[in-house]
């Protein structure tokens, strides 16, 4: 079986652009925990100091009352069955889940990918610059190296055949959606035949971002909105932070 360009994007885009559906967790965990607000007033001890607030508005495309709306997100998320300040895995699984029991290839990725320090929980700091990466303003190329660090599950420098086909099952299995062997295979064909220009079996850095630039479309689901404005999304929201932006 064989696919056009024009037919396998149309295939991919149906399965929430296969390449890039980080999109809707990053989207369900902002949703999700936002609901959990109300009005009251955390003690001093719970806040986030100025100086903290405004170093990573200035490491990110955040204002500092964003970062602020964001650590109340986080402290929801970090406390829900640990409550020692860091999002663990169980906590993002069960966020995102309903359960923090069972194994998800995605889910595991994402989380490695926000966990920069690579200590096995997610801290503030990380959980900022990672959905920094979402904003509208945030640099192309920022998109498009943390899109290939997703798929390069071996950290080899690559994106391999047999990477991109476990990460496409483990997809479609979430989102209930079912593909036969031979077209699951048809879409790797037409991948790799895109966008290994070199032939040689696997995708490199240099042929991803040639390839995404070549369809820019693979990096729509990279950008959610409303993160030019968080505080629009808590509007129940108090901040603690007296702080023009």
């Amino acid at each position: 079986m064989s696919l056009s360009s024009s037919s396998f994007f149309t295939v991919s885009e149906r399965i929430c652009a296969a390449f890039i559906p980080i999109i809707a967790v990053v989207e369900a965990l902002i949703l999700t925990m936002s609901r959990c607000f109300d009005c009251r007033h955390e003690s001093e001890k719970g806040r986030r100091c100025l100086s903290e607030l405004s170093r990573l508005a200035s490491e990110t495309r955040f204002s500092t009352n964003e970062v602020e709306a964001l650590y109340e997100l986080f402290k929801k998320l970090s406390s829900s069955i640990i409550d020692d300040g860091s999002i663990h895995k169980e906590e993002l699984q069960l966020a995102l889940l309903r359960s923090p029991y069972g194994e998800n290839l995605f889910l595991d990725r994402v989380f490695d990918l926000f966990d920069e320090r690579k200590n096995g929980v997610i801290e503030f700091d990380e959980f900022v610059h990672a959905l920094s990466i979402f904003h509208p303003h945030a640099p192309t190329e920022e998109k498009i190296d943390f899109a290939f660090k997703l798929y390069d599950l071996r950290q080899t420098g690559f994106i391999e055949r047999e990477e991109v086909k476990q990460m496409l099952i483990a997809i479609l299995m979430e989102s209930d959606t079912r593909l036969s062997d031979e077209l699951l295979e048809a879409i790797l064909d037409q991948t790799f035949a895109d966008a290994d220009a070199d032939k040689d079996g696997r995708i490199s850095k240099e042929e991803w971002k040639a390839f995404v630039s070549k369809h820019p479309s693979l990096l729509k689901n990279m950008t959610l909105p409303y993160l030019k404005d968080v505080t629009t999304i808590f509007s129940s929201f108090v901040f603690n932070t007296e702080v023009e932006d």
